[in-house]
């Protein structure tokens, strides 16, 4: 059975933060728009910052349709399943907002997140959510999987990058600035980091 929850705080806290997986679901408003779904991980990339907020860095990728459906409408779904240990599902439902590198809440956001290189992963944005319905379900469904470690890759390769060829690299790149339904996506050029 399904319980719904008023915030954020101790076992559901302790279970979203120590899951090394999560998943963002997002769509724009139009019927026929592509509701996106994406995995995301990285240790020490997400953090929750009050009872009902959360936040997770946005890095460099293939496409901005996250960034794009919630600068049309902001709404997102996070979701993190317990692959290992008792079954658990945890939904969050609510309302996001991509804060950019310009952003002059940017390096206050930026400072949750202190494991974290922001110039090794072409860091974008900084997505924050505040929580409208939070629910956890049974998970009985959810297979037991192992994880291992974090893949190295995406951090070798946009290290090498600086803000100018990371720009680059989002121009030539057809879903960064314009989303799948052609809604605006991550401002372009990329601004420089206030931090």
């Amino acid at each position: 059975m399904g319980k719904t929850h008023e915030r954020i705080d101790g076992r559901l806290r302790t279970f979203i933060e120590a899951q090394p997986v999560f998943f963002t679901a997002t769509a724009p408003l139009a019927a026929d728009g592509t509701v996106n779904l994406s995995p995301k991980g990285l240790t020490g990339s997400f953090a929750v910052l009050d009872e009902l907020t959360v936040a997770y860095l946005d890095f460099a990728g293939s496409n901005a349709e996250t960034i794009a459906h919630l600068r049309e409408n902001g709404r997102i779904t996070l979701m993190w399943c317990a692959f290992q240990g008792p079954p658990n599902i945890v939904r969050l439902h609510g309302r996001g907002e991509p804060v950019f590198r310009d952003d002059p809440r940017f390096g206050e956001l930026l400072a949750h997140f202190p494991d974290i290189d922001p110039a090794q992963h072409g860091l974008r944005a900084i997505i924050v959510v505040t929580a409208e319905l939070v629910r956890d379900t049974c998970g009985y469904g959810v297979p037991f999987m192992a994880y291992e470690e974090d893949r190295d890759l995406h951090g070798k390769r946009f290290a090498r990058e600086d803000d100018a060829s990371l720009s680059a690299y989002f121009s030539k790149k057809e879903h960064i600035a314009t989303s799948l339904d052609g809604l605006p996506g991550l401002p372009l050029p990329l601004p420089p980091s206030t931090v």
